[in-house]
């Protein structure tokens, strides 16, 4: 291809994949399938590639580039980010509108959510994101742009040349679907798990690397329109429309009213549906519609005179920590639990929060006896937020590690670069009451009628003190267990012998292995035949499957080397546990992921279609998935589907690939 004709032909797919871009992050309304979106970026690519020379920093397969940074450098604010008054009821909103009713006969407001998160400014020349940065102080913030870059509802091109010189103004936030399970995904990593959505924006804007922040779920609102070089509105509320005609991300929210009336009844109403969102907001902002009346109002050396943030009531309380006390998982992991006098906290009465880990309890300083500031955002797990040191009386008791497992009182020991303490103890029964529901469970073994509830009576009577010894158990040992009839004996043993020949990755996943989990117990079944041939698989072999990380190939080698652990492999072989191997298929070695329902399959069994052909299924999205299979009413993971590259398949699509 002619140079010419590339640098035409390269624009061309950048104008297609910006449009699709602001119609499927901004708008959501897609007007094209993932297949052809799909083949822009991939052409997009294959150019760029042949014609470097033609690549410009506004491309959109520019949004994860550049080296980690050693650090932020300073930004001057084009106009000074100044931070909002509070007020935390209508009688003080109604003295601020009398404050506004001084200077102006009357006024129009704009009411928005008061998202929680992370402010930034966004600076535009010639319709190019040239900057972004963080507050700061006000006056000068951190140049974070690569980090901002990685954002997709961000434009990196604005096509109207009204706006093409312009600063912007928006929140960076976490939707709480990704918050969770980002932070679920942490605590079985071993990692640090984020306090709250606002942290974990924050903190990953302000990582060096843009890689971090690519990966992670992040978003934004644009609220306001900070400066314009030609172009002016006379109000707010026009401003904002402007800014979302030109593909900015604007909260759907946000209203417009006459009266304050109006806008205390739907401050009311946005307090009432909080939890109906996907994110967290903390309040709502009301601000006068008029930028002329914004300009005769103005603004002290802190707050803009013109609009105030209205606080909703607090999702925190204070109580007392009477306690801490340990859970044990089934990888012997010991997780602090703060034992709390039950305290009401945003309509939920709470008495218990995690503790997360030990360096947790440390870095704030918590004490047992402690009077406690206790947080609740939406449905997201209570934490403690912090001890209030003030209050103590000299008799609160100091935090003390445990030596011991408070289980089974085995040793415990703390491996070298992780958080967590853990039990080294295999038979301690708190590990194997979840050891053994673990390996029962649906997506495991998939043992009918073998709930937690039957493990404990079985592990009470002492019936079975391992894995193995559910191959051994008779009919006559469970009738005399409560609640046990012929026939509900009967259906337990038939669903213990049909679980003998599952899929190798079933029992891979079952066995329990550190940082091993159903996704990675298939592409540990795709690589070895037997579980002979996985015990007897190097570091080196396992690393190289892609997919499998450095932690999981030694947990792997550990487990394998472990002489406990091939006594119990040896137990089941001898108890008839033979796995089927796994049959070769057109769609071998493919990575498949599912969300939202399908009409014609449940998830089940849309997964056995999948793994009968040789496929993979993963419960979460990583850029190893070949493909996003998307039903009615997909959740997050079809944005992120998009964020990825991967591609997605619609119920009559995946239908074809299977065959069906």
């Amino acid at each position: 291809m002619e140079r010419d004709t590339a640098n035409k032909t390269i624009e061309e797919l950048r104008e297609n994949i910006r449009y699709h871009d602001r119609k499927y992050y901004v708008e959501n309304d897609p007007v094209i399938s993932d297949y052809e979106y799909d083949k822009f970026v991939k052409d997009l690519e294959r150019l760029e590639g042949q014609f470097p020379e033609f690549i410009t920093p506004d491309s959109p397969t520019q949004r994860v580039s550049g080296e980690a940074a050693k650090e932020f450098p300073s930004v001057e604010h084009r106009t000074e980010m100044l931070s909002l008054d509070n007020t935390y009821n209508f009688d003080e909103l109604r003295e601020f509108h009398k404050r506004v009713l001084k200077n102006i006969p009357e006024c129009e407001y704009v009411v928005e959510p008061k998202i929680d998160g992370l402010g930034v400014a966004l600076a535009y020349e010639d319709g190019k994101f040239i900057r972004g940065a963080t507050r700061g102080d006000g006056r000068v913030g951190e140049d974070v742009t690569l980090n901002l870059k990685t954002i997709r509802s961000i434009p990196l091109k604005i096509d109207d040349e009204r706006l093409a010189n312009v600063e912007v103004r928006g929140e960076v936030y976490m939707p709480l679907p990704g918050f969770k399970k980002m932070n679920k995904q942490r605590e079985e990593d071993g990692e640090p798990v984020f306090a709250n959505p606002r942290n974990a924006a924050a903190g990953s804007i302000r990582q060096l690397d843009p890689k971090i922040p690519a990966s992670r779920p992040l978003d934004i609102f644009i609220y306001s329109l900070s400066f314009t070089e030609g172009l002016g509105f006379s109000t707010h509320w026009e401003s904002l429309q402007a800014l979302r005609s030109v593909g900015f991300k604007i909260n759907p929210k946000a209203k417009l009213f006459k009266t304050l009336d109006e806008v205390i009844k739907y401050c009311e109403k946005l307090e009432e549906d909080r939890d109906k969102l996907d994110y967290e907001i903390d309040g709502t902002v009301i601000k006068v519609n008029s930028i002329e009346q914004q300009r005769i109002l103005g603004a002290t050396t802190k707050h803009p005179r013109w609009s105030i943030a209205y606080k909703f009531k607090a999702r925190q309380a204070t109580t007392r920590l009477v306690k801490i006390t340990w859970q044990v998982g089934r990888t012997g992991a010991l997780t602090p639990v703060a034992e709390l006098e039950p305290v009401e906290v945003g309509g939920v009465t709470i008495s218990r929060a995690t503790l997360h880990n030990e360096d947790e309890i440390r870095k704030k300083d918590l004490k047992e006896g402690d009077i406690v500031l206790v947080e609740r955002s939406g449905d997201v797990i209570p934490q403690v937020v912090k001890a209030i040191s003030e209050n103590r009386t000299g008799e609160e008791k100091e935090f003390a590690m445990p030596k011991e497992c408070p289980e089974c009182h085995g040793e415990i020991e703390r491996p070298e670069g992780e958080a967590r303490w853990r039990c080294q103890n295999l038979q301690c029964p708190a590990q194997l009451k979840r050891r053994i529901a673990h390996f029962a469970s649906r997506n495991a073994m998939d043992i009918e009628h073998m709930g937690p509830e039957t493990v404990d009576k079985l592990l009470d009577a002492e019936l079975i003190k391992g894995l193995e010894d559910l191959y051994s158990l008779k009919k006559e040992e469970i009738l005399e267990l409560e609640g046990f009839e012929e026939k509900s004996a009967q259906n337990i043993l038939d669903a213990i012998d049909d679980s003998k020949t599952r899929e190798l990755s079933r029992l891979i996943f079952g066995l329990g292995i550190r940082h091993v989990g159903q996704y990675a117990g298939q592409l540990l079944a795709a690589r070895f035949t037997s579980l002979d041939a996985l015990a007897q698989a190097q570091y080196y072999q396992l690393e190289d499957i892609k997919g499998i990380g450095k932690e999981t190939a030694e947990s792997v080698v550990g487990f394998f080397t472990d002489e406990k652990n091939m006594k119990l492999i040896q137990a089941l072989k001898d108890r008839g546990v033979a796995p089927s191997e796994k049959a070769k298929g057109e769609l071998e070695g493919k990575v498949f992921v599912f969300t939202g329902s399908m009409k014609d399959f449940s998830r089940d069994e849309a997964s056995k279609l999948v793994t009968s052909r040789g496929g993979i299924v993963s419960g979460s999205l990583s850029k190893n998935t070949d493909y996003l299979v998307a039903g009615e009413k997909p959740g997050s993971k079809f944005k992120k589907a998009k964020k990825l590259g991967v591609k997605v398949l619609d119920e009559r699509e995946f239908k074809e690939i299977v065959g069906e």
